[in-house]
């Protein structure tokens, strides 16, 4: 599929970029083509948050945890301890109980993740400041009502009104991939064929939250937000024409049936994009986009606005009274330990308690 999106005779080895050039009909086809197999795969549901497991009768029911790309990546890229991550078995009752999950692991990721993630002792300060905000939103039970009706604490509600309600947050819950993308989609063998032949890819899908379904999808323009050269707010400006087009594409498959609470895919989508619940999710999944996204799109949706002229490296101090007393105190020696630590290029292999022992330090 992506290369029926996307511009030819790029780089094989670069983030395509999406074809601007290709008539709307097609694109909507295209897209179309997407969103039936997104419809299919939302439809079977599940008791539990967790990954498929095959049991002795031949049957799969929810067993494990889910296995999401972020936990990949903070085990091979960041050497974060196994130890940390959510029991082979581990399987979630709520939204709740997930997002406090999603929450830990940033938290996880900032304290064990030895190289390249803090560049100063301002950069520190803003991403404490942000997890803590974050993890304590979840604990809460805030973050998986944010921006539906049931929404009574955000910012953002005082001025604009959802209409769609929080899906139940002790389920049923929908399937969810990952590393659902055009890459993974592939198409006949004709070159004017723009059936989908297969979906391929599927390790990383779980039972996940049905928040995460009523997102529209971040790939329309195959860059991702976090590594959009010229920053988040401009991807935004160039992803909401794209939004319209998927929008149209998700309410012809669709064919205007109900999916939750008498509402169409379509119009949560649409919602979730005005009221941010979009970037709320996406923060909650993916550790290495969380900061940009949680002090350009989250800050000011949960907490109101902010000084205007407050530098980026300073964005901390704007919320550093909203933490506890007992998370302001442990902050500094966190920083300075952090920025030691950072000197020297290692490989730390920690052992699982002291590992344990170590997160919990700042854990609240």
């Amino acid at each position: 599929m992506t290369d029926a999106l996307a511009v030819s005779g790029l780089d094989p080895n670069l983030t395509p970029v999406l074809n601007l050039e290709l008539p709307k009909s097609k694109l909507q086809r295209l897209w179309g083509n997407i969103a039936a197999c997104l419809l299919e795969v939302v439809k079977p549901t599940f008791t539990r948050i967790g990954s498929l497991v095959e049991v002795d009768d031949g049957s799969f029911r929810i067993a494990g945890r889910p296995l999401t790309q972020n936990m990949s990546s903070m085990t091979q890229l960041a050497h974060i301890p196994p130890s940390l991550l959510p029991l082979a078995n581990e399987t979630y009752a709520t939204a709740d109980d997930w997002y406090e999950a999603l929450a830990n692991m940033h938290v996880a990721q900032l304290v064990f993740q030895h190289n390249d993630l803090v560049t100063s002792e301002d950069d520190c300060r803003n991403k404490y400041v942000a997890r803590q905000l974050f993890r304590r939103l979840a604990r809460q039970g805030r973050l998986s009502i944010f921006g539906f009706v049931q929404d009574d604490w955000s910012a953002c509600v005082k001025t604009v009104h959802p209409r769609c309600p929080a899906p139940d947050g002790s389920g049923p819950f929908r399937l969810w991939c990952d590393d659902f993308r055009p890459a993974n989609v592939l198409l006949g063998l004709d070159e004017d064929d723009d059936d989908v032949a297969a979906v391929i890819d599927w390790e990383f899908t779980y039972a996940a939250p049905t928040q995460f379904s009523l997102d529209p999808p971040w790939w329309l323009l195959f860059e991702t937000p976090e590594m959009w050269p010229s920053g988040i707010e401009e991807w935004s400006r160039a992803y909401e024409p794209h939004l319209k087009t998927w929008l149209e594409a998700m309410e012809k498959e669709g064919k205007g049936s109900e999916f939750l609470d008498a509402l169409p895919l379509s119009v949560h989508m649409e919602e979730s994009w005005k009221m941010g619940r979009f970037w709320l999710n996406y923060a909650a999944r993916k550790s290495w986009a969380f900061d940009a996204v949680f002090w350009t799109c989250l800050n000011e949706r949960f907490f109101g606005e902010r000084e205007s002229e407050v530098p980026g490296k300073d964005l901390w101090k704007t919320r550093l009274h909203l933490l506890s007393e007992e998370e302001r105190l442990a902050m500094e020696p966190f920083v300075q330990q952090k920025i030691e630590e950072s000197q020297k290029r290692i490989l730390v292999e920690w052992d699982p308690v002291e590992a344990k022992q170590r997160l919990s330090e700042l854990l609240f």
